[in-house]
């Protein structure tokens, strides 16, 4: 049986509490067959001293939409998925409004999976482009 897009919904605002994301005000926004889409908002408490969004904020959106694109597109019954290796390339700076990142599979292994994850801001202009690798491994209790 497949879930509607509102119980996953509410299932990720779940897991996000007392957690980075919840801290961050990450939410989900869209998802699709392969894509995966969450946003957070750019305020002063995610800016660099000198008034942008920080790089490190950026990655933490962009290794969370990954990781939790890989929960939801992959059989990952018996197994927990972990990053293991990201990059990005911040190519552009915003000060306020929201940032969006949306993930999708450049390889899904059983294994291994490789995202890319653009970040844009509210006009849809690059902000960073990031590549996540994450791993399944199975669960020992």
């Amino acid at each position: 049986m497949q879930l509607s897009k509102e119980v996953i919904l509410e299932r990720f605002q779940a897991m996000a509490k007392n957690t980075l994301l919840e801290t961050l005000k990450i939410e989900m926004i869209d998802f699709g067959d392969d894509f995966l889409i969450l946003k957070m908002p750019v305020t002063p408490k995610v800016h660099q001293p000198d008034g942008v969004l920080h790089g490190g904020a950026t990655a933490a959106l962009a290794e969370t939409t990954g990781s939790f694109a890989a929960e939801l597109f992959l059989n990952t019954k018996g197994y927990f998925v972990r990053g293991i290796e990201i990059s990005a390339n911040h190519v552009k700076s915003v000060r306020d409004g929201n940032v969006y990142a949306k993930a999708i599979f450049i390889h899904k292994g059983r294994t291994t999976q490789l995202f890319e994850i653009r970040v844009t801001d509210d006009n849809d202009n690059l902000i960073s482009l990031c590549k996540l690798t994450t791993i399944s491994l199975p669960r020992t209790k």
